[in-house]
């Protein structure tokens, strides 16, 4: 599994994009769309929902369990996927494509994202 360079990741396995105009790009990583399982419903936040940091934003059900999302960063949702809450198996199938989950425009961004290398260590074992 190979996760993209340009990306940041948080410890509970989000991704974010580096911010165009100020918006980032939110999704799962690949490690976490494996460790769930067929993903078969997802919650989001609603678009102009304030999200902080560490905190949870959402859910992704799967066939083995029920998890949180949480936001990597802190902002304003601009934007979510309507096609994941349509077709929630584009988490498993494109993590890191048409899987993404939200945009943000981000207010406060964490200093404890990791980059690729940092995040494979991380989930390594």
């Amino acid at each position: 599994m190979s996760n993209p360079t340009q990306l940041r990741y948080s410890k509970e396995h989000e991704w974010l994009s580096a911010a165009e105009d100020g918006v980032s790009t939110v999704g799962i990583t690949e490690h976490a769309a494996n460790a769930l399982g067929d993903v078969v419903f997802v919650q989001l936040p609603e678009v102009g929902d304030s999200v902080t940091a560490g905190e949870t934003c959402g859910e992704l059900e799967s066939t083995k369990s029920v998890s949180d999302l949480y936001s990597p960063v802190s902002g304003e949702i601009t934007e979510v996927n309507e096609d994941v809450v349509n077709d929630p198996s584009l988490v498993n199938s494109a993590p890191f494509e048409g899987g993404w989950l939200f945009k943000v425009r981000v207010t406060d961004e964490p200093a404890d994202l990791l980059t690729a290398a940092e995040y494979d260590a991380e989930t390594a074992g």
